[in-house]
């Protein structure tokens, strides 16, 4: 039985992962007992969960990150909660509470990571890298879709006053691209830097808008999809190039001026063509930082980077420090990113609305949130 549950239980989980694809199955189950608050956890009422990639990656050709055996950390197997991007309000702290900021009736988004602190990524200070890693929602440890749910006290991270629970389910893909931003050399740079963002999807659009608040000069965002260019133009990339029609690497360094290629390049599109690419757009010791996530092998020639003497850095995920500069920059304005949200639906209405017109028209859609209290 799904553990992550409460009030009148209603919570769509894995419950049962076959081989053949096409064939998870996603139910909603009532009436059954709420989980448990002890000592270093709380208990929160979600209120949206944003649907990603990795969902829908679990729905047609699961099991990936849903553990068949039980999970290292959360101990737990299929069938889970689901429901990793979320937002939502503390109902209870357990016992002994070690986090002063957080009160009952906050406002919350949730940093789904697990992770075991006693690996050697762990205690490395990368957590998110850890050898035993997962997440609430995908690795067991509850889950979103819920009316209630039980997490650690440390995955609480309060709202503004001004940051809307809807908007807070955006967290966690900001923090991805928030994270990927940070492991590049802008963070340290003194000078506002030009780059080049491969992929129009919500990742890719997190990036731009993240780009744009440190304090990038000139963001050129590399999509194909007309609808896609045009949300890239709405949150904020100078320049759209469609690589079915202009060659990315001389228009990319004419708009940057014609003297300089472009410093970073980030990858979001994780496809053969952008990797290549992405090496090659960018100046001698520049940077390219891969988002993405590689469901196969591709063909790569480190002399793409060896004759630029330039960098290749891998990122994964977030970590604490990510929410945290998300939620300031929600705060004070410098991210908005409402607009990404192209969709809210009932959490009954999860596969067909949510995740089949994800599928069947991902170009026309950036987010669809669950309202989890919708009837």
């Amino acid at each position: 039985m799904a553990r992550r549950v409460g009030g009148r239980g209603r919570v769509p989980f894995a419950r049962d992962v076959l081989k053949s694809g096409w064939d998870t199955d996603i139910r909603i189950v009532d009436d059954l007992e709420p989980p448990e608050c002890g000592e270093g956890q709380v208990r929160i009422a979600p209120a949206y969960v944003g649907i990603c990639g990795t969902d829908l990656h679990e729905f047609l050709g699961g099991p990936n990150f849903a553990p068949t055996t039980p999970h290292p950390v959360t101990k737990d197997t299929i069938p889970i909660t689901i429901g990793h991007e979320f937002s939502g309000t503390i109902l209870e702290l357990g016992p002994n509470p070690t986090h002063p900021d957080l009160h009952v009736g906050q406002t919350c988004a949730i940093q789904p990571s697990v992770y075991c602190a006693q690996c050697a990524a762990c205690k490395a200070g990368a957590e998110n890298a850890c050898l035993n890693g997962g997440f609430i929602g995908l690795s067991g440890g509850g889950g979103g879709m819920s009316e209630q749910v039980v997490v650690p006290a440390s995955a609480c991270h309060p709202l503004p006053a001004n940051v809307d629970l809807d908007v807070a389910a955006l967290v966690e893909p900001l923090a991805v691209a928030w994270h990927a931003v940070d492991a590049s050399p802008i963070a340290n740079s003194k000078v506002a830097p030009n780059c080049v963002v491969f992929g129009g999807g919500p990742i890719g659009l997190a990036v731009i808008q993240v780009l744009r608040a440190r304090g990038a000069k000139t963001v050129i965002c590399i999509e194909i999809a007309k609808r896609r260019q045009d949300f890239a133009r709405d949150f904020g990339a100078h320049h759209v190039i469609d690589p079915t029609k202009h060659d990315v690497v001389s228009t990319a360094f004419e708009l940057c001026g014609g003297e300089q290629p472009p410093d970073l390049a980030f990858d979001c599109a994780g496809v053969p063509s952008t990797i290549e690419t992405a090496c090659k757009v960018i100046k001698s010791r520049g940077t390219v930082v891969n988002v993405a996530i590689w469901e196969r092998s591709v063909p790569f020639n480190p002399n793409w980077l060896v004759f630029r003497e330039a960098q290749y850095q891998a990122v994964l995920g977030y970590q604490r420090k990510d929410f945290q500069g998300v939620i300031r920059a929600l705060g004070d304005g410098s991210i908005r990113p409402k607009g990404m949200i192209t969709g809210k639906i009932r959490m009954d209405r999860l596969v067909e609305d949510g995740y089949w017109a994800l599928i069947k028209e991902k170009d026309k859609h950036v987010k669809i949130l669950v309202d989890v209290e919708a009837r």
